[in-house]
């Protein structure tokens, strides 16, 4: 089998973990460097590849690619660029498989979401289409596991794990003021469809009265009048309320409880803040004292705080990518299979990109409570595995320790392509 390059690229919202996918897919590479030459990564993701600005991997050193697997962000830079429809943006798919050819890259490796299994299954159809033996793979991550036929999403196990710590932490701040302070908190989360992440919050209690008080899921409709009577319940109650809500958290019509009113580089609605927007409503409606805070970058970059499923689920994908390649397999995706409740076992499988590209899981409404502000037995054994176990970063000085990556870029071959 003769030698060839691999491309390697990280998309969008970056993930406590995702650094850990490249190191699998990476480490993975130079032990097969009998079929693997280089490993090319593109700076700041999928535009590294359409303007040609590539960082030669292979010149890092063995320690650093190692130290990515506890090094949050992400090493190489990450991008929300879609790539637009194949058949009115042509250009810029052959400007990739022109990139690929000029620097003899055989191996596609790119990790993302939904967004990104849709390019890389279009990036391979493409090629084939054209003639250029390019494999293509993609490497799954997203904080909102909401990838499906995979049974989690690396990234989610750890910002699962944060939130319920958070949840927790904070409940016990607000329990110990609330007799003459603070009665409510309002801790808002990612999630813009599928309320995973807030659901990882209501780990943080299991027993009456256990906060959280409230989750609020995107998937059901936001009824001000039945969530007001349920936070001033808890208040009288217990004294005081911790509500967990998602940012995606919307009325019956389908608008978002904070739609800032523009798009992102995807079209999606940019979300402006459900958190001040619900204290507020509490505090009209009920008039209680109220604290808020947005979990925000700080959930999915806290990688002192991972999960050690999460973190071996990462490497374990990017890993199972690389293999996958190797065996001739092309337009797949590594899956996550779980084959026991108890104890959790899980296992790397692969699915077809066709299956996987432009299509969201939510939360099953088994998960939920009936009355729709918390979750279930069911949804407790689901999400308690993928929090488990600590993966501690090293630390110096007091502060983690990181990777140092040279990020020595490759010579450009090809003219400049304007984006």
């Amino acid at each position: 089998m003769a030698q060839h390059n691999a491309f390697y690229a990280q998309s969008g919202g970056v993930t406590a973990v995702i650094n850990a996918s490249a190191c699998g897919v990476i480490e993975t590479c130079r032990r097969h460097s009998d079929k693997i030459g280089k490993v090319y990564a593109g700076h700041n993701g999928i535009i590294g590849a359409l303007t040609e600005d590539l960082i030669d991997v292979s010149q890092e050193s063995d320690e650093a690619i190692a130290a990515l697997r506890h090094t949050p962000g992400g090493a190489f830079g990450s991008c929300r660029y879609k790539l637009k429809d194949i058949e009115t943006h042509r250009a810029q798919y052959e400007r990739l498989i022109e990139v690929f050819k000029a620097h003899d890259i055989r191996y596609f490796f790119y990790n993302g979401g939904g967004d990104s299994a849709d390019t890389c299954l279009k990036v391979s159809q493409l090629s084939e289409k054209m003639g250029y033996p390019l494999t293509a793979i993609h490497v799954p991550k997203t904080v909102d596991n909401d990838l499906p036929i995979t049974d989690n999403s690396p990234g989610f196990g750890s910002v699962a794990k944060y939130i319920a710590t958070s949840t927790r932490e904070a409940a016990l701040d607000i329990a110990s003021m609330c007799a003459t302070s603070t009665k409510v908190f309002v801790l808002e989360v990612m999630g813009r469809h599928a309320g995973w992440i807030a659901a990882a919050g209501a780990l943080a209690g299991n027993g009456e009265g256990e906060p959280p008080h409230l989750v609020i899921f995107p998937e059901l409709p936001f009824q001000r009048a039945q969530v007001m009577q349920r936070v001033d319940e808890a208040v009288k109650k217990y004294g005081y309320c911790v509500i967990v809500v998602s940012e995606g958290a919307r009325y019956e019509d389908g608008t978002f409880l904070a739609d800032a009113g523009n798009t992102d580089a995807f079209g999606h609605r940019q979300l402006g803040g459900v958190a001040p927007t619900l204290a507020g409503m509490i505090k009209q409606d009920l008039g209680y004292k109220y604290h808020w805070a947005v979990a925000d970058y700080l959930q999915r970059a806290a990688r002192h705080l991972a999960s050690k499923t999460d973190v071996e689920q990462a490497y374990a994908v990017g890993q199972k990518a690389v293999e996958l390649a190797l065996e001739g397999k092309n337009a797949m995706m590594p899956t996550i299979k779980r084959v026991s409740e108890t104890p959790y076992e899980w296992r790397i499988e692969a699915a077809p990109l066709a299956e996987v590209a432009n299509k969201e899981k939510f939360m099953p409404r088994e998960y939920i409570r009936e009355d729709g502000f918390g979750i279930t037995e069911a949804g407790r054994r689901y999400l308690s595995p993928l929090i488990q176990g600590e993966d501690f970063p090293p630390f110096e000085n007091g502060l983690p320790k990181v990777a140092k990556l040279d990020k020595i870029k490759v010579a450009r071959k090809l003219p400049t392509f304007e984006l």
